[in-house]
């Protein structure tokens, strides 16, 4: 289910208005994708870091969340300087990988990290419920908004139906195994959680209704600025434009708004 282990707690980024957390994140990420050389990512890893040092994070709950990210480009390294066309760096068994292929792999795991740093610093620190209201004062689309607020809040209702389908399947003997039978079982458990969710969808909309609900959500949540969120985008504009700076200069987003291809596609 989700986990919201990081948002309350107290620190100097904890303290920072929802609202510039949530701009900073998704233009730092931005930043950092779009940067097309090593020095961009190297400093956005730096900040990163730094951001999750002023979080006062356990550095274990970070690390969980870096796991499945270096997994992934674990079998990146397994595959892309072998099949990346280039100058050989080293051959095993046959297999050349090509520095090119070895440049990428690593900018593109400095990347992912640094991505997913900051949005452990920035976006996990706060709760759904504050991400869904900063994104409601931001003006994203308010679908977008109501499909986030609506889904954690009845994520957990589906939890207790599967839960409920599983106690009755088992209290009828139901016993998981490699046949046919169990595929049926989970097969109908699956059908059944579809059904009973659009009913219960069905119902918590009329009574939404019946409450004089019009498609908008008025949030409870007052949003003020304060000198310390001032200062903070003082802190994190500047990060940002380091690297920007640094990606112009060595190629990305210079490249990207120039039209020209990134140095490291294709």
């Amino acid at each position: 289910m989700i986990s919201e282990e990081l948002a309350f707690r107290d620190s100097p980024v904890h303290r920072i208005d929802p609202r510039v957390r949530l701009v900073f994140a998704l233009l730092l990420c931005f930043a950092t994708a779009l940067s097309g050389s090593f020095a961009a990512p190297l400093l956005a890893l730096g900040s990163a870091m730094g951001l999750i040092v002023l979080s006062c994070l356990p550095l274990s709950a970070v690390a969980r969340r870096l796991v499945p990210v270096n997994i992934f480009m674990l079998f990146l390294w397994l595959v892309l300087p072998f099949t990346h066309v280039g100058e050989p760096a080293f051959t095993v068994m046959s297999l050349a990988a090509s520095k090119p292929g070895i440049e990428i792999a690593a900018l593109v795991t400095l990347k992912a990290n640094a991505i997913v740093l900051f949005m452990v610093a920035l976006v996990s620190t706060m709760s759904v419920a504050a991400l869904g209201h900063a994104a409601h004062r931001l003006y994203f689309p308010q679908k977008l908004v109501h499909l986030l607020l609506l889904t954690y809040r009845y994520v957990f209702v589906l939890e207790s139906e599967y839960r409920q389908l599983v106690r009755a399947a088992k209290m009828r003997s139901f016993v998981p195994a490699s046949n046919l039978h169990t595929y049926k079982t989970y097969s109908y458990l699956a059908g059944m959680l579809l059904v009973r969710a659009h009913a219960r969808a069905r119902r918590v909309h009329q009574a939404m209704v019946c409450r004089g609900f019009s498609g908008v959500y008025h949030c409870l949540d007052s949003f003020a600025f304060r000198k310390a969120d001032l200062a903070w985008i003082a802190l994190l504009s500047l990060f940002l434009l380091a690297m920007a700076g640094v990606s112009f200069n060595y190629g990305g987003l210079g490249d990207f708004f120039r039209g020209q291809a990134l140095p490291f596609a294709g």
